[in-house]
């Protein structure tokens, strides 16, 4: 039985739509504001639609999905299927099956003042107050790193 709760989230930056993306999704862009979830945060994998990519901590543990919907500047869907532990996939734990499959969306639209980044998750009940800690400071910290010329 799938238990999840649909959080959202909300920032405007000062940026066009096309450098939030490209800061958002970067490399270099990702670990800087996935770094308030937790320092070393690093992506193994595509964005490209179909693709399988990895949501990894420095010990290598972490997330395994698959992006459901890439539709440049627009939206990225990520399908959340896995835990990643001891650096096998876990798809079918009663840890996982619990919650997946779990969708996290990036809207990205332009707004008078820049871009405004939405965020839609699916997230296990324990998880909730985590994520309400800490959206708001990864999302400032893509504000800084996107309003940097």
């Amino acid at each position: 039985m799938r238990n999840v709760k649909q959080l959202h989230f909300s920032i405007v930056i000062n940026a066009p739509v096309q450098t939030v993306w490209q800061r958002m999704l970067s490399d270099v862009g990702y670990r800087n504001w996935t770094s308030a979830f937790c320092e070393g945060s690093y992506f193994k994998g595509s964005w490209q639609q179909g693709e399988t990519i990895r949501f990894l901590s420095p010990s290598g543990d972490g997330m395994v999905a698959t992006i459901a919907e890439h539709k440049p500047l627009e939206l990225i869907s990520i399908k959340h299927l896995g835990f990643i532990v001891a650096g096998k996939d876990d798809f079918s734990s009663d840890n996982v099956t619990s919650w997946a499959p779990a969708f996290e969306n990036y809207r990205f639209a332009s707004v008078a003042g820049g871009t405004e980044v939405s965020i839609e998750q699916d997230i296990a009940p324990e998880y909730e107050q985590y994520m309400q800690d800490t959206w708001p400071k990864a999302l400032q910290k893509l504000k800084l790193l996107s309003e940097q010329a």
